[in-house]
């Protein structure tokens, strides 16, 4: 006769195992969300300092900027002022060497052109001429006459193309200034400079010039053999 065996009764989910289960469940969550909590406010935290650090250094970078602007415009007035300084040296210095020319030039000029047969009887210096009205046509540093030929003489330190294109319009106003006087002596030009470019004195002679130039303490005319000056 067999013997039947005894089991323990198998235990379903009790009350006790249901809590413990909710209990474990509510901490995990609970524990979960402290750790989201946590690192929200960490991120957040981390966002305010970078922000903040940018701030900094943007506020650094504007003060720089304005400083940088600051000293920039003090520059660019100093700048200005040195430019402004400089420009009247150097039109102080144009104006010394431009009369330094004008005293090498006028007392010897007569005697230069009395060489080449002109008997110029008079010589005057910065000669104006005007219209009725009293306005001033034009200017002429030197001019030198005679019964025959007026010579308009323009001097300058270092004579230019434009100078000479301006001596020509020069010489055009006397002609007609002349025609208007009843002056019928031919007229006819010069240029003079203390400094001249070979250019510049192939161009002047070219348009009908004589050319005067500073050789030591003396000035000397420059006119290629065969010359024959432009008359107007």
């Amino acid at each position: 006769m067999m013997e039947t065996g005894t089991r323990e009764p198998q235990m379903g989910l009790t009350f006790e195992k249901v809590w413990a289960m909710f209990q474990e469940s509510g901490e995990r969550f609970e524990r979960e969300m402290q750790e989201s909590r946590e690192r929200a406010e960490r991120e957040m935290r981390e966002s305010r300092e970078k922000a903040e650090r940018e701030m900094r250094e943007l506020r650094e970078s504007l003060r720089e900027t304005a400083q940088m602007v600051k000293e920039t415009g003090q520059q660019m007035k100093e700048t200005d002022r040195v430019v402004k300084e400089t420009s009247r040296i150097v039109g102080d210095l144009g104006n010394k060497f431009g009369a330094l020319a004008e005293h090498l030039v006028l007392p010897n000029i007569e005697e230069k052109f009395n060489a080449l047969g002109y008997s110029f009887a008079r010589t005057g210096p910065n000669i104006r001429f005007r219209d009725k009205g009293g306005k001033i046509l034009t200017e002429v540093d030197a001019l030198l006459e005679n019964g025959d030929f007026v010579m308009a003489v323009e001097v300058k330190s270092q004579p230019t193309e434009e100078h000479v294109k301006e001596h020509i319009q020069r010489m055009e106003i006397l002609r007609r200034y002349a025609d208007e006087h009843g002056d019928g002596r031919k007229h006819i030009g010069a240029i003079a400079g203390a400094i001249m470019n070979e250019q510049v004195k192939r161009y002047a002679i070219k348009s009908g010039f004589y050319v005067i130039e500073q050789s030591g303490d003396t000035v000397k005319i420059d006119a290629p053999e065969g010359f024959k000056p432009r008359e107007w």
